[in-house]
């Protein structure tokens, strides 16, 4: 009998035992929570990061729409800037032809209350730079910038790698220009983002150990991420001279009497082809262009003198892949020509060290080249330049914010090389035209002026070019630039 009860209660144990498992894994099934995943937080993602990646052109290639993802439909965030930040909004709107002011709700720079003006880096402490005592450099803090919080998840306002600060340096203007873009730009929407004293060039100065570890955070044209110190003192170091870090060095030599500086910017577009621009392209001080600028034949449309030639390494290379065929061999050639190097890559400081110092490239993607195959047997160091990285940053940061860096291919995006070139000539000359670039009615004309068919134009994911376009004409309808479209 005693046994017999000893059986029951171990079966009602095992059975009760048996009953508080399946409830603890019940229990536990309830408490676990779903994994959300990113792309529904509001604001910006961290995608994978793509390093020292290059920025290629064309990356993905795609006719005739955006070349990057868009984000999740949920991810709604847009900055907001404050305390004089001009950042724009990407859209896919088309932009208002030049008869027309920009409305409210399309794509424009965002301006601060009229009180909130730019920075005074003149308050800022300085340095001698030791080789001209009119230029000092400062590190100025930008604004700081509102921005919405994510709505499901609390965390900074301001992504690390969009780093709003910047090296600042004072000198003074090259004319006494009184119709002048810096004075201009006071009475438009671009005021409160625009820097008068950001560094439009790189030089032997700008390389020390603090700037090194500063600029290393961001990677690709933004910063010198990837590019160990030894290759930047090696590079830098021989763009010593003031004609190293002055865009227009040879003013003085070519004004003739001119209160301003006039510039005309070359884009590649379609839109040049039998505009008979030529001669008045021609007739201004500085002609600046860019990747496959085909000449020789096309004179009459686009022109024949280049003062400036803006690349990267990697830009010129497909360039000479690319456009062999139709009469590319590289970049133009003259007595007057400066080349301005768009880093990219660390390939870019070993090509630009290889041209100053004419020996060939010591390693890399162009090891063994010759780079007086690109620039000439008698190319000088004076002919050399390199656009500083805070200038690349700021144009993206100010002027070209695009919902791309939003994406996995944050890393990778930046202004286009056509961009870059146009921008620098806002905050260099005094006066600015520019040739060639997208237009809202850019359907209309093919990929590239010389074209011998018709192609459609190509969008990237590394560049946000409908962004470009309506840039383009808000400068336009700004009065800082002014831009060639067809009636």
């Amino acid at each position: 009998m005693a046994f017999q009860r000893r059986l029951v209660l171990g079966a009602v144990t095992v059975f009760s035992l048996l009953g508080v498992y399946v409830l603890c894994l019940n229990l536990e099934r309830s408490l676990s929570w779903p994994m959300v995943p990113l792309r529904h937080f509001h604001g910006f993602t961290q995608g994978p990061s793509s390093g020292s990646r290059d920025s290629v052109e064309p990356l993905d290639r795609q006719s005739d729409g955006d070349g990057w993802p868009r984000p999740a439909p949920e991810s709604t965030f847009h900055p907001e800037p404050s305390s004089g930040a001009a950042l724009h909004q990407h859209t896919t709107q088309a932009p208002t032809l030049k008869t027309q002011p920009p409305t409210a709700d399309e794509h424009k720079p965002a301006a601060a209350a009229a009180e909130n003006k730019a920075p005074d880096v003149s308050k800022s402490s300085s340095r001698s730079d030791g080789v001209d005592k009119t230029r000092t450099r400062t590190s100025t803090k930008g604004p700081k910038l509102n921005r919405q919080q994510p709505t499901q998840a609390a965390g900074p306002t301001e992504p690390p790698f969009i780093g709003d600060t910047y090296m600042s340096e004072d000198i003074p203007p090259q004319t006494d220009c009184p119709d002048n873009i810096r004075s201009r730009v006071t009475k438009t929407g671009f005021v409160d983002g625009f820097l008068k004293h950001i560094p439009v060039l790189q030089w032997a100065e700008d390389v020390t150990r603090e700037q090194h570890q500063r600029l290393s955070r961001y990677p690709g044209a933004h910063g010198w991420g990837g590019i160990d110190y030894k290759t930047l003192v090696e590079t830098l170091s021989v763009l010593n001279s003031s004609a190293n870090w002055r865009l227009l060095d040879d003013w003085k030599d070519r004004s003739n009497g001119s209160k301003c500086i006039r510039c005309a910017v070359i884009g590649n577009g379609g839109i040049l082809k039998d505009s008979k621009k030529g001669k008045e392209i021609d007739g201004h001080h500085y002609v600046f262009r860019t990747n496959g600028a085909i000449i020789k034949g096309f004179e009459q449309d686009v022109g024949s003198r280049t003062t400036h030639y803006t690349f990267s390494t990697n830009t010129l290379m497909n360039s000479m892949r690319s456009y062999a065929g139709l009469g590319y061999t590289g970049p133009p050639l003259s007595k007057e020509t400066r080349y301005v190097f768009l880093p990219d890559h660390d390939r870019d400081y070993l090509l630009m060290k290889a041209a100053a110092t004419h020996t060939r490239v010591e390693r890399g993607h162009e090891q063994a080249k010759d780079p007086s195959k690109y620039f000439g047997e008698d190319v000088s160091t004076e002919k050399l330049k390199m656009y500083h990285p805070d200038f690349i940053r700021y144009l993206r940061n100010r002027f070209l914010r695009s919902n791309a860096l939003k994406t996995k291919y944050k890393d990778i995006y930046r202004p286009s090389t056509g961009a870059v070139m146009l921008l620098a000539a806002l905050h260099t000359c005094d006066q600015v035209s520019a040739y060639g670039f997208m237009t809202p009615d850019y359907r209309k004309y093919s990929d590239h002026y010389y074209d011998s068919i018709y192609h459609q134009v190509g969008f990237f994911i590394n560049h946000d070019l409908r962004m470009e376009m309506t840039l383009w004409q808000q400068l336009h309808q700004a009065g800082l630039v002014q831009l060639y479209m067809r009636d």
